[in-house]
């Protein structure tokens, strides 16, 4: 019996991702943490400040994941839409959460008291719980297996610790790297032998041009140590076994 995978997906809202004015950096930590908890980052949408396209992204990757994170759109302002989306998504209404008021009021008292458009920052989706956030008070929200997140990525980051531990997972990936001076096609018949041979084994190829030659490093994965150590040490003589060079943890 195959070993059951976890996996989830992330939607970036922000129409600043979008335009290249803000550079995401939220798909690689979440992905890393992701990977920690047992859990495999399976697919990621980048969609606009359009309520329409996050209600369909939203409901096409939460339907074919274990959990969904959304980044980005939960703020102070008017284009922050993303609790609206998802709520309509889901067919609730929003509110305030009084939790996450009382945190709201509590930040903000020492800083002038709470405005209206602060106290958008507590407007949740009928039914869901909060996620801590230490670092600016307004906190993040959970609602079933979706979990909206911040879209300021230290920020996410303390969502993200705040979460550590509590979602269900399997065993977290383990990985290795061996690399090659060897054009990816000349091989590429060789990795498919070699990753078929391994139940439970992926091998992930990532060509480059490098110092005027062609290259590529060669990842292999599976939440079994050993069976990533045989993999490697296997891929490594056949590649030797060709006359390649292998070099160790890549190049």
């Amino acid at each position: 019996m195959s070993e059951r995978i976890w996996t989830a997906a992330l939607v970036v809202i922000g129409d600043e991702i979008l335009s290249g004015r803000t550079q995401d950096k939220n798909v690689a930590q979440i992905a890393v943490w992701l990977n920690v908890q047992g859990i495999r980052l399976a697919e990621v949408r980048v969609v606009p400040d359009v309520e329409a396209a996050i209600v369909e992204a939203v409901n096409a990757l939460r339907a074919r994941n274990d959990y969904l994170f959304t980044t980005g759109g939960i703020g102070p302002t008017h284009d922050d839409i993303t609790v609206d989306a998802i709520a309509a998504a889901l067919g609730v209404g929003v509110l305030h959460h009084p939790d996450a008021v009382a945190v709201l009021e509590r930040y903000y008292a020492s800083r002038g008291g709470t405005t209206e458009a602060q106290l958008r920052m507590a407007r949740v989706p009928a039914g869901a719980d909060l996620i801590p956030n230490r670092l600016s008070g307004a906190p993040g929200i959970r609602i079933g297996n979706i979990f909206i997140m911040a879209g300021v990525p230290h920020i996410t980051a303390g969502m993200l610790d705040a979460l550590t531990g509590t979602l269900e997972g399997g065993r977290p990936v383990v990985s290795r790297t061996i690399g090659c001076w060897v054009p990816e096609s000349e091989v590429a018949d060789l990795l498919g032998e070699t990753e078929r041979a391994h139940e439970g084994v992926a091998i992930g190829s990532y060509p480059f041009f490098r110092e005027g030659r062609v290259g590529a490093n060669f990842v292999v994965r599976s939440p079994d140590a050993a069976s990533v150590d045989a993999t490697i040490a296997d891929l490594t003589s056949r590649l030797e076994a060709e006359g390649r060079t292998v070099i160790a943890d890549g190049i």
